[in-house]
């Protein structure tokens, strides 16, 4: 093999690592799809220090069940249960690690069963959102504000982003093939360190689009 088809394998590798695969058209043309895996965010919440501290005791810490995809991210041991006007949700998973203020991200449809009307928010873009009761360990804490519907995001190293030759902030589509094809838009990019390619839907977008982990979408 000499140096070029080194090179020329180098970079398809590299390619294909980053969701970047070239695929041959019946007219030769060559186009490129950005692919990239779903990740699916079931209902969930993060807590604030102050909120675990009250809820568990002040040297509760979480344990970790499993780690997520997102770099320093995890799935811990911890559940509570959800309380709206109208009714309740129970093993709701809490993540880690804490958060500077406790964050509740909810489906629409479970905003039905809860009975309230939460924003459809970025994550961390929680003010003049609507509230609910968290209940566990005999304790229940009152938000006034703190659950959010997330919307659509896409995850992207830097590294990542410059493949695909976006930013930060950028707002891109994504094309869901098979039996229930959609398109998804006004998706969000989320770039930078502490992130990982990954389309983030809720549930009722999965469910809505035949999708499951790891499935791959093309962004356009």
């Amino acid at each position: 093999m000499n140096e070029k088809e080194i090179i020329d394998n180098i970079v398809k590798e590299v390619s294909k690592r980053l969701g970047v695969i070239k695929t041959e058209e019946k007219d030769k043309r060559t186009t490129d799809k950005k692919l990239v895996p779903i990740g699916i965010s079931n209902r969930h919440l993060h807590l604030s220090e102050e909120h675990l501290k009250y809820l568990m005791s002040e040297d509760y810490k979480l344990e970790v069940l499993r780690e997520l995809s997102q770099p320093g991210q995890f799935a811990s041991k911890l559940t509570v249960t959800l309380i709206g006007s109208q009714g309740f949700i129970q093993n709701v998973r809490v993540l880690g690690p804490c958060r500077g203020r406790t964050q509740v991200e909810i489906s629409k449809t479970d905003s039905f069963i809860l009975g309230i009307k939460p924003p459809i928010r970025l994550s961390g873009d929680i003010a003049g959102s609507c509230g609910c009761i968290i209940y566990v360990n005999d304790k229940t804490i009152k938000l006034d504000e703190g659950v959010i519907i997330a919307a659509r995001h896409l995850h992207l190293s830097l590294l990542e982003s410059e493949a695909f030759g976006l930013k930060n902030g950028d707002i891109v589509n994504a094309r869901v093939c098979g039996k229930r094809g959609v398109l998804f838009e006004n998706i969000v990019v989320r770039a930078g360190d502490g992130h990982k390619m990954e389309l983030h839907l809720d549930t009722d977008e999965a469910n809505a689009a035949d999708v499951n982990n790891g499935d791959l979408v093309e962004i356009i």
